[in-house]
């Protein structure tokens, strides 16, 4: 959320930030509502003052009876319209931070222009893409060739987009999560495995509600939703949170489940478990002071810290600068790491970096006391260092053997017991 201060002096720069992202938010309507709340905040204090001042009246009018009672009446007449005056004011207040969510973030000057996805800008590649001498297959075939992958039991018990790993495709699972999340926290990330049930604050705090909500499963009856990301619930552990300055940055990697309803993509990637209602994932998340040069280190650190994952793991992989169509309304800006995938010969995004200044920090009202005393919000930023399903597509497809057996990449095998390949022969 941005500070409405701003977006008084900064009309035309909103809305044409709203139209480089393609978000629709009525600056307009925003800025007569807020005018409207002003007015009626001014005439509610011009209110409340004046009954201060009669009952003070009422006091001093002594023995004199007419006075009194007039004072008395005059109040009863404030108090009359206040009481109207209070219901529209707190209904003001609601009108207006709903528009104020939906004003997205201001995008930093080095985030391309762009539509879509399309026009993200790859600013590097890493690694080329394996020649195989035989002919590969994708992670459908590998998987359900081994036994470690079953669609149509999934599908019975939790309908489509769902799978069941098996065998060593578990231990696989378990060994990459174990990997990405003792990698990161040796490098001074405090460890995290946090609620995948959270209240609705939280979203709003982390700015996936209200656009998002299609996405999120809801469980009424408890007030909770799933989250999509452990970003969610690490958001939602500091709301309302005043933090002192000698304790930033805080640096979290937080392990959990995640799920998606994957509203709108219907027909799209139905194959296999690229994309899926429910995997696990470890997420780097930082805070640190309001500070724009910061932000901008801490950003280049984590897409570093992912991409030295995916180098262990001897993925080929490039990097893009999201741009302004693709960016989504929180951030300021954005990276995509984006794993070879042999089977559909192109690149497919496995991490998402991110900085947000302090757009979720206002959301959340989560601030620091800086060494002056002063209260000022803290800056967030988060990303992906390790995906589970889209991570074993990769590593299962760009290692895979011509007897149907898979390699383990040298970084992997202290986790898997040592061992320097998965699965048994069963290719001719």
């Amino acid at each position: 959320m941005l500070d409405l201060a701003f977006i008084r002096e900064h009309p035309d720069l909103i809305k044409d930030v709203a139209r480089r992202r393609k978000t629709a938010v009525d600056v307009d309507a925003l800025l007569a509502l807020d005018a409207d709340l002003r007015e009626t905040r001014r005439r509610a204090e011009f209110l409340r003052a004046e009954q201060n001042r009669l009952s003070r009246s009422i006091q001093q009018a002594g023995p004199d009876k007419e006075a009194r009672e007039g004072f008395i009446a005059q109040g009863r007449a404030v108090a009359a319209e206040l009481k109207e005056l209070e219901p529209r004011e707190r209904d003001l207040e609601a009108r207006l931070r709903e528009y104020l969510l939906l004003v997205p973030n201001i995008p930093d000057a080095s985030v391309p222009e762009g539509a879509g996805e399309e026009d993200n800008v790859e600013i590097k590649r890493v690694g080329q893409p394996r020649q195989f001498d035989f002919e590969p297959l994708d992670h459908v075939a590998l998987m359900q060739g081994q036994d470690w992958l079953d669609l149509e039991r999934a599908a019975k018990v939790a309908g489509s987009r769902s799978y069941i790993l098996k065998g060593d495709a578990v231990l696989l699972e378990l060994a990459l999560m174990q990997f990405a999340l003792q990698r990161i926290a040796a490098k001074g990330f405090q460890p995290l495995d946090v609620p995948v049930l959270a209240r609705e604050y939280c979203f709003f705090g982390n700015g996936q509600f209200p656009r998002g909500r299609e996405q999120t499963y809801s469980l009424p009856e408890d007030e909770v939703y799933l989250v999509g990301t452990a970003e969610v619930s690490i958001t939602g552990m500091h709301t309302g949170e005043i933090l002192r300055e000698q304790d930033l940055p805080i640096r979290y990697v937080g392990y959990s489940p995640c799920f998606r309803r994957e509203a709108g993509t219907y027909g799209k990637d139905t194959r296999g478990i690229l994309r899926v209602h429910q995997f696990y994932k470890v997420e780097q998340y930082v805070i640190c002071r309001a500070d724009h040069e910061e932000s901008v280190r801490w950003h280049e650190d984590l897409l570093r810290n992912s991409e030295e994952i995916v180098e262990a793991l001897e993925l080929p992989y490039r990097v893009l600068n999201i741009c302004t169509g693709d960016l989504g309304d929180a951030k300021v800006k954005g990276y995509d790491i984006e794993c070879w995938i042999p089977s559909e010969g192109r690149y497919r995004e496995t991490h998402s970096d991110s900085y947000f200044h302090d757009y979720q920090a206002r959301r959340a009202d989560l601030r620091y006391r800086d060494a002056d005393g002063v209260v000022r919000y803290v800056h967030t930023l988060n990303n992906t260092a390790l995906a589970s399903t889209r991570t074993i597509i990769a590593l299962l497809e760009n290692h895979q053997q011509r007897d149907g057996t898979v390699r383990i990449p040298m970084a992997l095998r202290p986790y898997l017991g040592g061992r320097e390949t998965l699965g048994k022969p069963w290719r001719g």
